[in-house]
Order: C-alpha cells, then sequence, then structure tokens
C-alpha cells in the first residue's frame, strides 16, 4: 500500500469525486498549521504559536492528509519533519494564505471605507427633536464617521432608504413603510394647539372629533408621519376639511400657529416649549387616538451595520 493509501486508510481522497473545490481544498486554519510546523519544526511549537491544543492540532492534520491522500508530516521524539509531498503542498499552502491575506486586506479596507462615512435621513420632527442628541452621542464613539442627514417626509425618507440613497432612515408614520424593517425607538404623541387668542384656547367643553375634522386646520403635507397619524385618528368623521395651511416645515407649522392664524396638530416634542411658555394651548379633544410610534427604518432583510448600526443602538439609550 503506498503512502498516500496509508495516509487516507482506503486509497480515496474525502471528496475526490466532488466537483467542489471546498471539499478538495484543505481550509485556511489547517494550511497556515501546516506553514507553522514548516517553520517551527515541532508540532507542539505550531499548536502553541496558534493557540490550539496539541491533540487538536494532531487531529487536524491527520484529517488533512485524510483529504488529500498523501502524508504530509513525520512525527518522531525529535519533531516534526515535512514529507516530501508535505514540502511540496507547504509551497503552495504558502500561495493560498498570502492570497487570503490579501482579500482580508482588501475586505478590511472596504470596512473602513463604508464605516467612515454615514447617511442618514429623518422625517422631520426627528430630525429637529432627536437626532441632534444621538448624533452628538455618536461622534464621541465614532470622531472620523462623516454624518450626512436629509430631512423630509416620512414618504420620501422611506424612498431614500429603499433607492440605497440613505445608510439609516426614521419615520414617524403608523406603520413601516412595504420594502422595509424596522424597530421601535421612540413613542410620541399628537396635540391640538392653538394660540391663546383663539376661542378654542377659551372652551369649557371639550372639542369633539366632528368639530376638529370639520375645522381647517395648520397642517403638514400628505406624506407626513404627523398627517397619516391624524387622517387615520379621525377617519371615523369622514374627510377632513380642506386644509387652512398646508405647510411642509414642522417648524412653519408651528409657527403659523403660533402666530394665531388657526389651530394645529403637532408633536409633543415640537411644541413642549411654546406650551410651557403659554405661546400655545393644548386643547383636548377625548375619544381620539393620537400616539405613534417613531421607528428607525433599513431595507428589508439587510440589518444595519457599522456606524449605522451604532446610531441605532444609540436611539435607546438617549433621550
Amino acid at each position: 500500500m503506498s503512502e498516500a493509501e496509508r495516509a487516507h486508510g482506503n486509497g480515496t481522497p474525502d471528496g475526490a469525486h466532488d466537483g467542489r473545490l471546498a471539499y478538495r481544498v484543505p481550509d485556511l486554519a489547517a494550511l497556515e498549521l501546516l506553514l507553522a510546523v514548516a517553520r517551527l519544526g515541532s508540532l507542539g511549537r505550531a499548536a502553541k504559536e496558534l493557540g490550539i491544543s496539541q491533540p487538536a492540532a494532531s487531529s487536524r492534520i491527520r484529517s488533512m492528509e485524510r483529504q488529500l491522500g498523501v502524508g504530509l508530516v513525520e512525527r518522531s521524539p525529535r519533531g516534526s519533519r515535512l514529507t516530501d509531498a508535505g514540502a511540496l503542498v507547504t509551497d503552495w499552502a504558502r500561495r493560498i494564505v498570502e492570497a487570503a491575506e490579501a482579500f482580508d486586506a482588501g475586505a478590511q479596507a472596504l470596512r473602513g471605507r463604508r464605516d467612515s462615512r454615514l447617511r442618514v435621513t429623518a422625517s422631520m420632527t426627528i430630525a429637529e427633536y432627536l437626532l441632534p442628541g444621538w448624533l452628538i452621542a455618536l461622534r464621541t464613539q465614532r470622531p472620523d464617521t462623516a454624518v450626512s442627514l436629509f430631512a423630509g417626509n416620512s414618504a420620501v425618507v422611506a424612498e431614500r432608504v429603499l433607492s440605497g440613497e440613505a445608510d439609516l432612515g426614521f419615520v414617524e408614520g403608523l406603520d413601516i413603510p412595504p420594502g422595509l424593517d424596522g424597530a421601535v425607538i421612540a413613542h410620541d404623541r399628537l396635540v391640538v394647539v392653538a394660540a391663546p387668542s383663539h376661542p378654542w384656547s377659551r372652551r369649557r367643553t371639550p372639542l369633539t372629533a366632528r368639530e376638529l375634522a370639520a375645522t381647517p386646520l395648520i397642517l403638514r403635507e400628505h406624506g407626513s408621519g404627523t398627517r397619516q397619524v391624524l387622517d387615520a385618528a379621525l377617519a371615523v368623521c369622514g374627510p377632513l376639511a380642506p386644509p387652512l395651511l398646508e405647510l411642509a416645515s414642522t417648524t412653519a407649522v408651528k409657527a403659523a400657529a403660533v402666530s394665531g392664524a388657526g389651530p394645529s396638530v403637532l408633536s409633543e416634542l415640537v411644541v413642549g416649549e411654546e406650551l410651557a411658555a403659554r405661546r400655545l394651548v393644548e386643547v383636548p379633544v377625548p375619544g381620539i387616538r393620537l400616539g405613534r410610534d417613531l421607528r428607525a427604518v433599513w431595507p428589508a432583510g439587510q440589518r444595519p451595520t457599522g456606524p449605522a448600526r451604532e446610531l441605532l443602538g444609540l436611539t435607546r439609550k438617549v433621550g
């Protein structure tokens, strides 16, 4: 019986009849071990250098010999010596390991390029009132990551994430937009507000949902999370009255309401200071649900990685 047959046990290398390289070529861990044995002249020293036990190293060498169908290492009390076949395989192994090192260096460069920037898109309320704190916290962890932020309504946010123009998005709507996965990162409530001079601020009886639906309001445009939640809350009352003003900026809506132009519906996050200073007054409307979840979103099946993943984690730590 030949040396190859003795090494394998039956003369047929493992995977010899399988066309896939993965079954016919030893893995990198085995090749690195063989190179270490060749360099150090000892299986025990090679095992120690690689951080594995000597029995594990012996098992790995035997498995590689069975896979290739040739003996690679002769062991004796004086150490370990490569066979002629082992010396030849070692030369080939060195080229494979060097190619793997080049592959790894290239992959690290790609990760570094990806991690050097973060493209975020967020709906107006989140962009203005929550994201600044999260981005400041991210800056302390990743000072070299350049962050770009695009603010728009929730529909635009979903479009940018789906098209690959953003790595992570934040929306305020009722549900996760189609084609995206997401996670709830905060909770919010919409409130009906009016300037102190408006008749609603002096009402002695609660405003009804039908009155709210029938009144022209200062509102965000269709596609915004705020408008979506309001439309759903008042759906039982029929179509909303045409808006008094329809504005694309949360700040503009708030400014118009403070000026006394008319009542509005805005996030508590947006009007907290104005309510505390009595520049706006909350108008209770019993019987309607104006709570909403704020979500981070990303393409379905593609969990955030790198700085996007870190920012997602910070949304749960920074208020």
